[in-house]
């Protein structure tokens, strides 16, 4: 593939001319896709020139090309209306997407209509494309006809009898001399003298030119087969008969065609970065800081930092050095399976096998791995669940070929699990990456060793993005943080006071914790559960529906519900999450709901109908905690108290992800205690230690929120009950 205009084949005189074998349009065709400045010295100019060059002026958009245009005074009607007197884009994102994918800039090129001029027009904004309409001497009709173009190496220059309009591209008797700076001292001289009164005019400090405003240019409608109010300015339709081309005209744009169609091929198929602007600076830090930890590392990025993106980025650095991608991605949810197939389709890397969540995957995976041993090692990216990963069946294949794949482990933390652990020693990737926002395990001091062990590393890890620095750089939306007190019920009370009493025989009151005893974890975990079903939750979620209600915000509700049954006095069972869409219902009968469960069909379509506003409320348990990326989320209630620091943090990130009409998002947050106007000098060194476990997770929210002064208000009864402070638990943490 071509890459400077030293590579270009130009006829032996350097000539191009409309009855040679070297016409005008093969100059334009071959020399536009590799520029990357294009200066225009011209009589005429019509967009339509732009039009029929389609193919080679999307590729010198696409490489991030820039022109500037000196021409006459006198434009098309389509052209003075589009580019002099109006500039408004209407819809610039649109037009940035297009800039993106070269197919598309050809086809809004090609078109007569809207976006063919918001093309230009966005180009004209950001300064790629400049305008400047000019009279000679005052009077006279600016007839040089010159371009230089530079492909960031060499400049070449071309001066003759050509107009950039279609008919002197297509039809009219043209021509010009192409000089180049490797074809001798007169070429380079006469290449630095136009450059220099190219940028006097340019720059208006030309004494022999006028510069003109908008009221100045002169406007000839456009029209077939009539006078033209001036000569020069030929057909300016593309309404021209394709059949009055010539025949060497028509093999040049039919082999631009097929080269055009083949680059795109080619471009679809090449893995890149997916966005314009190119990965973040703290995106490149991590892929340097894995690199230099010897291509192995936990990235211990908060929610929503972009981990997915960061991590394909290191892949996308790796293939740029090795000319070839092998990867396998270990992913939790069949949700998230789907999710990463988006994210790695989007970097262009579309060779993909999907294992788990329904795919039949055997059979090509076994012929895989058996090309791959006869040296046929082709770009693979496995997508896995954790759960198919762990297969024996799978492990067998995957045995033979690991040696040359990078392993990239979403919510890392899975593979301190038993049964992914026992695997771990069987694995011998050559690049790993593991990302999480909490890699610790809590209340799993081995699965964390197994975790760190195995990725090479330890806290503060490889890399490290935090909530507070995510936050502050602008990568997620801010948040207010509102908890909000619920009692036990006498019931609840008397139970959790009976748990409590038997807890005291194993209480170490001078260390302040209980001592190590199987008992003592079947007790916490039966009174856990109290406070996690804790009954008065239900009436306060009902009431936090119908404030959002008055308030006309009951919309882009994520509600985490507590898992299990409620048992009542007859022993009767009923599902907690039935309990709290059927309150809700029966308070607020037009409120639209539905629950994201294992035991829900159709997930994406609830996501979907979520995103699209059709469902207000979606309440979940455990399933939107890792990973799910659901953007227009924008009001959580946490009615599901977890002592699980990565469940509410994960939680929390699902509501922090930016969205375009999301200003902020607001968190509801239910902060369960015995009971505040009941005090037992026996429990009070237990209950504090359950409230002040509350409040650490309190802490940690309310310390990073945009409303820190309403927590430590809507604590302060319960604080000073307990001898607790808010400030001193952050300063702990």
């Amino acid at each position: 593939m071509k890459n400077h205009f030293k590579e270009i084949k130009f006829p032996s005189t350097y000539r191009y001319s409309s009855d040679s074998d070297s016409i005008p349009i093969e100059f334009y065709e071959s020399s536009f896709p590799l520029a990357k400045n294009i200066d225009l010295l011209l009589g005429y100019f019509s967009t339509n020139a732009i039009k029929v060059l389609s193919k080679s002026f999307a590729e010198f958009l696409y490489n991030g090309g820039r022109m500037r245009l000196i021409t006459n005074h006198i434009y098309s009607f389509s052209d003075y209306e589009n580019l002099i007197n109006d500039v408004k884009l209407e819809n610039e994102d649109k037009i940035i997407d297009i800039f993106s994918d070269l197919d598309k800039i050809e086809k809004n090129l090609s078109p007569e209509g809207i976006h063919f001029f918001d093309c230009l027009k966005y180009l004209l904004k950001q300064g790629r494309l400049e305008i400047i309409p000019v009279k000679f001497n005052k009077i006279n009709l600016a007839h040089c006809k010159k371009m230089l173009l530079y492909d960031g190496r060499d400049y070449i220059l071309t001066e003759g009898s050509i107009n950039f309009t279609l008919p002197a591209l297509l039809k009219n008797s043209e021509s010009f001399q192409v000089e180049t700076p490797w074809n001798g001292k007169v070429s380079k001289n006469r290449i630095e003298v136009e450059k220099e009164n190219f940028e006097k005019i340019f720059t208006k400090t030309h004494s022999s030119y006028e510069y003109l405003d908008k009221e100045n240019i002169e406007v000839v409608i456009n029209s077939i087969g009539k006078n033209k109010d001036i000569s020069d300015l030929l057909d300016d339709s593309l309404r021209l008969d394709n059949s009055s081309y010539s025949l060497k005209v028509k093999t040049i744009l039919r082999q631009k065609k097929e080269r055009f169609e083949e680059k795109i091929e080619m471009i679809q198929n090449t893995p890149k970065f997916p966005y314009p602007e190119g990965p973040r600076e703290y995106q490149k830090e991590a892929f340097e800081a894995w690199k230099s930890n010897s291509y192995s590392g936990v990235f211990a990025m908060a929610t929503g930092t972009g981990k997915t993106i960061t991590s394909l980025n290191c892949l996308l650095n790796i293939y740029q050095e090795e000319a070839s991608y092998k990867a396998i991605i270990l992913v939790p949810s069949i949700a998230l399976l789907n999710q990463w197939e988006e994210e790695v389709k989007s970097f262009n890397f579309n060779i993909i096998l999907k294992v788990g969540g329904g795919n039949k995957w055997e059979k090509d995976f076994a012929n895989y791995c058996s090309n791959f041993n006869w040296g046929l090692k082709e770009n693979l990216i496995i997508i896995s669940t954790y759960g198919s990963f762990v297969l024996d069946r799978f492990q067998r294949q995957f045995s033979k070929i690991q040696s040359e794949f990078l392993l990239i482990a979403d919510e890392a933390h899975n593979m301190g699990a038993n049964n992914i652990k026992s695997k771990l020693s069987q694995v011998s990737v050559a690049k790993k990456i593991g990302l999480s926002a909490t890699p610790k395990r809590v209340y799993d001091p081995e699965g964390t060793l197994a975790l760190d062990s195995f990725f090479k590393d330890s806290p503060p890890y490889t890399y490290s993005f935090g909530m507070e620095k995510a936050l502050e750089y602008g990568y997620l939306t801010g948040y207010k943080y509102y908890p909000m007190i619920v009692e036990l019920t006498e019931n609840e009370f008397q139970e959790y006071s009976a748990i409590s009493k038997q807890l005291l025989k194993y209480f170490d009151f001078e260390n302040g914790k209980f001592r190590d005893d199987p008992i003592v974890e079947i007790l916490l975990l039966k009174r856990k559960n109290i406070i996690h079903k804790a009954f008065n939750k239900l009436s306060l979620f009902s009431e936090i529906v119908g404030k959002l209600k008055k308030e006309n915000k009951c919309k882009y509700i994520f509600a985490y519900i507590p898992e299990g049954n409620y048992v009542n006095d007859e022993g009767d069972q009923t599902r907690i999450l039935n309990e709290y869409l059927k309150k809700v219902s029966t308070d607020f009968p037009s409120t639209k709901m539905n629950s994201y469960t294992s035991l829900d069909n159709n997930l994406d379509e609830i996501l979907r109908g979520f995103e699209e506003g059709k469902i207000e409320i979606l309440m979940a348990m455990k399933m939107l905690d890792e990973g799910v990326d659901v953007p227009r989320a924008e009001i959580g209630i946490f009615a599901s108290s977890t002592g699980n620091p990565r469940q509410f943090i994960q939680r929390r990130g699902r509501l922090l992800r930016k969205h375009t009409n999301k200003r902020y998002s607001t968190i509801y947050d239910m902060v369960v205690i015995p009971k505040l106007n009941e005090y037992n000098n026996e429990l009070f060194s237990i209950e504090k230690s359950l409230v002040k476990n509350e409040l650490t997770r309190v802490a940690y929210f309310s310390s990073l929120s945009l409303n820190f002064y309403d927590s430590k208000d809507a604590l302060e009864e319960v604080c000073k009950k307990y001898n607790l402070d808010l400030d001193t638990i952050i300063q702990d943490l």
